[in-house]
């Protein structure tokens, strides 16, 4: 069995999700879906994506590459880390996230944004 060829672009995504100071755009394939994470200036997780997701920490996993902008990360054991432009992350669950300054975040994300901001329901 041959597989297809697919091409996507994050310029027409096949869907959106918004949230105050942001947004996930996601492509869909026939292997999964990618997603592009855009957090303003002033986004926070525990703010802005808790209320969605009704979750005491973020659960999703994450597996990205982040473009642009600096994410302070707080894991629920109390780590805490800075994510910078060229950086590769695993992020297990149980963990808050923030935009640092005044660049927006932009991250390409493998695994965690399938259902990221997604209304239970």
């Amino acid at each position: 069995m041959t597989q297809q060829v697919e091409q996507h672009t994050f310029d027409k995504p096949d869907e959106i999700r918004e949230f105050p100071h942001g947004r996930v755009e996601l492509v869909h394939t026939a292997t999964g879906s990618v997603g592009r994470l855009i957090a303003e200036p002033g986004w926070r997780w525990s703010e802005h994506v808790k209320p969605i997701a009704q979750t005491q920490w973020c659960e999703a996993p994450h597996f990205q590459y982040q473009l642009a902008g600096t994410m302070h990360v707080k894991m629920a054991d109390g780590r805490e880390f800075d994510s910078n432009p060229g950086d590769v992350v695993s992020l297990p669950q149980g963990h808050d996230a923030w935009v640092v300054g005044d660049e927006q975040v932009v991250a390409i994300d493998w695994f965690g944004l399938t259902d990221y901001a997604k209304p239970s329901g």
